[in-house]
């Protein structure tokens, strides 16, 4: 199982397994870290999954929908890492990933 790298609001960093297949949310949310909403349940139809991806692994993640970059507009602390972790498939090409969670809107 690959291994995904979260920073909560805090600052505490927590290193979760997660299953091939799922998205980024999914792994975060499975993983028991609650900071992330994702209201829409995955759909790309909120923002309350944003996070920011170590740029190490940019190349490595799908490039971003009209609907994903749309949304992100919406996002106080959007920056150039700024994703919504709905939209990323997680698996073993994602190994050691660490993601920051964005700010609480």
């Amino acid at each position: 199982m690959a291994k995904l790298i979260v920073v909560t609001r805090s600052g505490e960093e927590r290193a979760i397994n997660g299953e091939d297949g799922l998205s980024v949310m999914e792994v975060i949310r499975d993983g028991g870290i609650d900071e992330i909403l994702a209201l829409c349940g995955g759909c790309c139809s909120c923002a309350t999954c944003h996070v920011h991806v170590d740029p190490a692994f940019a190349d490595k993640l799908p490039p971003m929908s009209e609907d994903e970059n749309d949304l992100l507009d919406s996002v106080d602390d959007r920056d150039v890492t700024s994703r919504l972790s709905c939209q990323l498939p997680f698996g073993p090409a994602l190994d050691g990933m660490r993601v920051t969670i964005g700010a609480d809107e």
